[in-house]
C-alpha cells in the first residue's frame, strides 16, 4: 500500500490536539497508551451492521474456537493493521504453525484482491475487525462518510469470508465522540505501540514485541511491511515463554460488554 504513514501521523497528532478526544479525554494518539475503559464496566462488541444499527451493548463471545478466562490467565492480544498484503500469507503461515490466533483490522479496498486470504482468516479461527475502506482521518470526514467506510468494508469483509466484523480500529487512533456514533461499533485502540511501521527493523520489533507487553495488553503491529511479519515468530516464542496466552480482541474481552462508540485500549 502506498502511504506515507510518518507524514499521516503527524497531520493525524495535529487534528488530535486540536481537539480530537477519546471518549475518557485522553487523545487517541498511535504514541499514547490510554486508560482503560474496561475498568468502568462496559467493554463492547458491536453486532453485524453496526454502522446501520447500533444496539446498546453485545456480550463479546471469543472468536475462536478455544475459550480462555483471561480474567485469570496472562493474555494478550497480537493485532495487525492495514492488510491483507503480499506478506500476510507467510504471517498466517507463522501463526499456524505457532498455533496462535490473531485480530486483522482490515482495509476494505485490500480485500478485492485478497479475498482467499481473508477467507483463511476467518477459517484459522482469527478474528476479522473493520479498520475502514481507504484508511482516512475519520475525524476529517462528515458522518455519512465515516458510516460509508464502515458499512462498505463491513459488507467487503462479510462477502469474502462470511463473517462480519464486530469491532473496528480508527486509522492513525484519530476518533472523538462524533465519529464514535457515526461508526456504530466499539473502537479497539492499542496499549503497546511497536512503531513497526516507522522502524523497519526486525531486531527492534522483536525486542518491543516480546519485552514490553503486560498482561490485558492489546499489541499494534502492521501486517504490510516484511520487517514486522520477519518478526512474528520470535514475538510469539517469546511471548509464551514469559506466560502468556495469544489470545483474539474478542477472547480479550470474553464476558465483558463494549459499547459502541466507546474507546477500548486493553484488558
Amino acid at each position: 500500500m502506498k502511504r506515507v504513514r510518518s507524514a499521516a501521523a503527524l497531520v493525524a497528532a495535529g487534528a488530535l490536539a486540536a481537539g480530537a478526544l477519546t471518549a475518557a479525554g485522553a487523545p487517541a494518539s498511535a504514541a499514547t497508551k490510554g486508560p482503560d475503559d474496561s475498568r468502568t464496566g462496559a467493554p463492547t462488541v458491536a453486532a453485524p451492521g453496526a454502522a446501520e444499527s447500533t444496539p446498546e451493548t453485545t456480550e463479546v463471545t471469543a472468536a475462536a474456537a478455544k475459550k480462555v478466562d483471561c480474567a485469570k490467565v496472562k493474555c494478550v492480544a497480537l493485532t495487525f493493521d492495514d492488510g491483507p498484503g503480499k506478506h500476510t500469507k507467510r504471517l498466517l503461515d507463522d501463526l499456524r504453525k505457532a498455533k496462535v490466533p490473531a485480530t486483522f483490522f482490515i482495509l476494505g479496498q485490500n480485500v478485492g484482491g485478497n479475498r482467499a486470504l481473508v477467507k483463511r482468516m476467518a477459517a484459522e479461527g482469527h478474528e476479522l475487525a473493520n479498520h475502514t475502506w481507504s484508511h482516512p482521518q475519520l475525524t476529517q470526514l462528515s458522518d455519512a462518510a465515516v458510516r460509508s467506510q464502515i458499512s462498505r468494508t463491513n459488507k467487503a469483509i462479510k462477502a469474502a469470508s462470511g463473517v462480519t466484523p464486530r469491532l473496528m480500529r480508527p486509522p492513525y487512533g484519530a476518533t472523538n465522540a462524533r465519529v464514535g456514533r457515526a461508526v456504530g461499533m466499539p473502537q479497539i485502540m492499542w496499549s503497546v505501540d511497536t512503531l513497526d511501521w516507522k522502524y523497519r527493523d526486525v531486531a527492534r520489533n522483536v525486542r518491543v514485541g516480546v519485552n514490553t507487553p503486560r498482561k490485558g495488553d492489546i499489541v499494534l503491529f502492521h501486517d504490510i511491511h516484511s520487517t514486522t511479519v520477519a518478526a512474528i515468530p520470535k514475538v510469539v516464542a517469546g511471548l509464551k515463554k514469559r506466560g502468556f496466552t495469544l489470545v483474539t480482541v474478542s477472547q480479550l474481552y470474553a464476558g465483558k460488554k463494549l459499547k459502541p462508540g466507546g474507546l477500548y485500549y486493553k484488558r
